[in-house]
């Protein structure tokens, strides 16, 4: 009897010691030498790729953001303020009902197929409502809209497809450098600059592919509207 109290009392002081020492070593120790590592040589990264304009933090690099209009009364969905550069369709977001200040808190995809609404693989004239093939034809409505100035009309074949499909996250930052050049004659022209101002602006923010091969040629929005602003305030 005795000798199975002490082997029991043996038995959880060995537990306890080791519960101690792992959560000093996985809990305390691991972590902060993680975080002192990441701070000492990725500290941009560490600190989720903020962005700061005006000495203020406005965003990551690494989320999209919208850039609209404040509603309208009665207005359930906001205009884009045209004159920014606009990122990528956010079709596939949810909502958040407890903190309504961020529209971009949820992340996720529309779910729907390639050929949702598709009729023998090609889009009707009339999709139905709510599937791809609609979504992404009113998106391109909006495009051509947004974007013809006069004498610059935009024609429906020019419009790439990340301007009227969402990422996977709905997230995306980033846009081709093809979806920039379309709204560059927009842009300058809200914002009185030279069209061959707005185009360097791009050529500027335009990122190559990652070391050569990885991923596609891209454009971050939100450094790029900075920019923009920095350009239109020294008009």
């Amino acid at each position: 009897m005795n000798n199975s109290v002490t082997n029991t009392a043996r038995l959880l002081g060995a537990a306890l010691r080791a519960l101690l020492v792992l959560t000093l070593v996985t809990g305390v120790i691991y972590p902060l030498a993680v975080t002192g590592v990441a701070q000492a040589l990725f500290h941009d990264k560490a600190n989720g790729s903020e962005i700061t304009a005006d000495g203020k933090v406005v965003g990551s690099s690494l989320i999209g953001q919208q850039y609209n209009l404040p509603l309208k009364k009665g207005q359930e969905t906001p205009d884009p303020d045209l004159r920014w550069f606009q990122g990528r369709p956010a079709n596939g977001l949810g909502s958040n009902s407890l903190n309504t200040r961020y529209q971009l808190i949820l992340s996720g995809a529309t779910n729907l197929s390639a050929d949702s609404g598709a009729v023998h693989g090609t889009c009707p004239a009339e999709p139905e409502d709510g599937t791809l093939c609609a979504q992404v034809r009113a998106a391109k409505a909006a495009v051509v809209k947004d974007n013809s100035v006069p004498g610059h009309p935009v024609k429906p074949a020019e419009v790439p497809a990340d301007a009227v499909t969402s990422s996977g996250s709905g997230l995306d930052p980033a846009i081709s450098p093809a979806y920039a050049g379309l709204q560059v004659h927009r842009v300058a022209a809200r914002n009185g600059l030279s069209v061959a101002a707005v185009e360097a602006l791009v050529k500027d923010h335009t990122r190559s592919r990652t070391l050569g091969f990885l991923g596609e040629p891209r454009v971050n929005v939100l450094e790029l509207n900075i920019a923009l602003k920095d350009l239109a305030a020294k008009r």
